[in-house]
């Protein structure tokens, strides 16, 4: 029985088929690299080019953050369900950070499965 983090996928760890999705399937976070602390920023995450049909598209999206020196990670920042045909898979948060850390996305999809991308953000 395989833990539930060897069944996502992420850009880094892609082999086989699952390589030929990296570009479409892992989400894009658009995030600064540096921030003050407490300043709302502007985040935003994309997955694609991808299908957005009934049969192929993505579902949904989730945001978390693992805090450095925080006793228990990550933090749950957002989910969005995403409905085939009408919703693509793009949003925009602003939120808030106390500190360092590394923000993740999660993106799945109907067909090709659970993708992870994150991003380091230092907190100044």
């Amino acid at each position: 029985m395989s833990s539930f983090g060897s069944l996502i996928y992420t850009p880094e760890q892609a082999s086989g088929e699952a390589i030929s999705k990296v570009e479409t399937h892992a989400p894009k976070i658009d995030a600064p690299d540096e921030v003050k602390a407490g300043e709302p920023l502007g985040v935003k995450i994309s997955v694609g080019p991808h299908p957005n049909t009934i049969q192929h598209s993505i579902r949904w999206i989730e945001v978390y953050y693992e805090e450095e020196g925080r006793k228990f990670n990550p933090v749950y920042i957002a989910k969005i369900d995403l409905a085939p045909e009408y919703a693509d898979p793009e949003i925009t948060l602003r939120i808030k950070l106390k500190g360092s850390g590394t923000l993740y996305a999660l993106g799945y999809c109907n067909l090709h499965g659970l993708w992870e991308t994150r991003k380091k953000i230092r907190v100044v």
